[in-house]
């Protein structure tokens, strides 16, 4: 086998092995990954205020958005299914989602996609094939194997290719740090079962990963022994994951309003259940009075900082475009219509 053979075959730190094409993405969208074979696959499609990037990636990798067989979801997040609701209106995409979620979003529950808890923006989609453990996504010549690694939320789903030995984890684990854990969201021993699920993939023949956020994973044992270290001190002090959580939340938060100034600032996180259920349940406040101390820890840790009068997050990111979205971004507001049968 060729140098060049070998490169094709196994990838490099940063580019994955053909047939995928990998696509690092700023906020507020999530990494994307395109499996390039006869029947294209799209893992994740980022966030819907982002789809014309989407697209134009996707052309850029010589291939046309229409033919895009089907989006597979990680999980239901805005910033990662967040596109999925363009494509299926533009080009009839299909979209893949574990059962739980795709439950979820077809009947038009508030809480799918967490976007009532999170109040985060999300355009209407629904769910044509419903995904378990062991099912198999068929891109054409390349075949990926579905793991349940719930954690983040209870429906996350990672994807495996054995014969190159990639692996997408979504939000499971990342290069150097861990997604927000709640068990608001996801339940008493949330972050138990993200630790099994870390458990599981760290056993699997990996040469190439990435996740959901950031580079791709250049020693994915490493990382997942870091994160199982990580969460371990979680459990001896929930205040680490509450604020761990309430800084990504409110970050991201700042990255679709392009920044707050101090009244949108408590007029937003006032209507914020995330924001009213760790204050309360975790911080023993009334979310009135746990408004400084987020903003204080903000600073501090460096996760925002003030320009003028406005509060800004400090990673990189792109606004969503000015009207955007032009139709219903709350899932109890989307059209019945679209229900799957």
């Amino acid at each position: 086998m060729s140098q060049k053979q070998r490169s094709a075959r196994v990838g490099t730190l940063n580019a994955p092995p053909e047939p995928f094409v990998f696509f690092r993405r700023s906020f507020p969208s999530a990494n994307t990954v395109l499996v390039r074979g006869d029947r294209p696959v799209l893992v994740d499609s980022g966030f819907g205020g982002d789809v014309a990037e989407t697209e134009r990636l996707l052309r850029e990798a010589r291939i046309a958005p229409e033919s895009v067989t089907l989006i597979a979801n990680s999980h239901y997040h805005c910033d990662h299914a967040g596109g999925n609701g363009a494509f299926q209106a533009r080009y009839g995409t299909s979209v893949a989602a574990h059962r739980w979620e795709a439950d979820l979003v077809n009947r038009r529950d508030p809480e799918a996609c967490g976007a009532r808890w999170l109040a985060q923006p999300i355009e209407p989609y629904r769910v044509v094939r419903r995904l378990s453990d062991g099912d198999l996504i068929d891109a054409g010549g390349v075949l990926l194997e579905v793991y349940e690694t719930p954690g983040h939320t209870l429906g996350h789903l990672s994807f495996y290719e054995p014969e190159r030995r990639v692996l997408l984890c979504g939000d499971a684990l990342h290069a150097d740090d861990v997604a927000w854990v709640s068990p608001f969201r996801e339940g008493v021993g949330a972050i138990q079962r993200a630790m099994e699920s870390v458990e599981r993939l760290r056993e699997l023949k990996v040469e190439w990963a990435c996740s959901g956020h950031g580079p791709a994973i250049r020693d994915f044992r490493g990382a997942a022994e870091a994160a199982l270290a990580r969460y371990a001190v979680w459990l001896e002090d929930p205040r680490r994951p509450a604020w761990h959580a309430c800084k990504r939340i409110f970050a991201y938060a700042l990255m679709l309003e392009d920044g707050m100034d101090r009244e949108r600032i408590r007029a937003y996180l006032s209507a914020a259940p995330w924001f009213a259920d760790h204050a309360r349940y975790v911080f023993g406040l009334e979310p009135e009075e746990f408004v400084e101390p987020l903003l204080a820890e903000m600073i501090r840790s460096g996760a925002a900082g003030w320009s003028g009068g406005t509060l800004r997050p400090s990673a990189p990111y792109s606004p969503p475009p000015p009207g955007w979205p032009e139709g219903p971004s709350k899932p109890s507001d989307w059209p019945t219509d679209q229900l799957a049968p």
